[in-house]
Order: structure tokens, then C-alpha cells, then sequence
């Protein structure tokens, strides 16, 4: 009986631990904005983001190998591990300073302006 306990405490551990590390990873998201004011600073931020949700994908896997649950369900931890290992990929993307689209750029052509007055 002790050892089912153990298991079930251990099962509420990982998934107050996936759900803190998901949060501070969609708080770290938001504030990427002020995070990047630098190169440094940015980078470090797309690290720290993508280490977080890489280890709450984790805990979710075993989450749902362990047969937790996630707000009462026992099949909704392997999708948010999928979508935390996604988050993490597109928050190592780094687009800052390379030219996206193709079009006239609205701030080189009012700096252009400016200068040939």
C-alpha cells in the first residue's frame, strides 16, 4: 500500500512540475520582446525557453507512459509533449536581422527619404 502512495505522489510531482515549467515557458515567450535587446540576451532567452519546454515535454511523456493524468485525462499529456517540443523548435528560429519578405521595406524607404533631403 505504501508503495502505490509513493506512485501517486510521484505522478503529482512530475505534473505540477510539467505544468510550473510550461508556464514559465509561455511567460518567457511573452517577454521575448525585452528579453532580446540584445544579441546575447536573445539568444540566451531562445536557449532557456527551448531547455524548459524540451523538460516539460519529457515530464509529459513520462507523464502519460506512467499513467498520469492531465486535467482528468489520461490521453492529453503525449499532445502537449508534441506541442512543447514544437515550441521549443520555433523558439530556437532566429529571424532577428534577416530580411523575410521580399517587399519594399517601409522603414528603409523613410529612412531613404530622409536622406536625400
Amino acid at each position: 500500500m505504501a508503495l502505490l502512495r509513493l506512485d501517486v505522489d510521484y505522478l503529482e510531482i512530475i505534473e505540477t512540475a510539467s505544468f510550473i515549467l510550461c508556464g514559465s515557458s509561455i511567460f518567457l515567450w511573452m517577454s521575448i520582446g525585452s528579453l532580446s535587446r540584445n544579441t546575447r540576451s536573445e539568444i540566451l532567452a531562445q536557449r532557456s525557453i527551448a531547455l524548459i519546454c524540451l523538460t516539460s515535454a519529457l515530464l509529459l511523456f513520462a507523464l502519460h507512459y506512467l499513467g498520469g493524468e492531465v486535467w482528468g485525462s489520461d490521453k492529453i499529456a503525449r499532445p502537449l509533449a508534441v506541442i512543447a517540443v514544437i515550441v521549443a523548435l520555433s523558439s530556437v528560429m532566429n529571424i532577428k536581422g534577416k530580411e523575410i519578405q521580399k517587399g519594399a521595406n517601409p522603414h528603409k524607404i523613410m529612412r531613404s527619404r530622409k536622406e536625400e533631403e
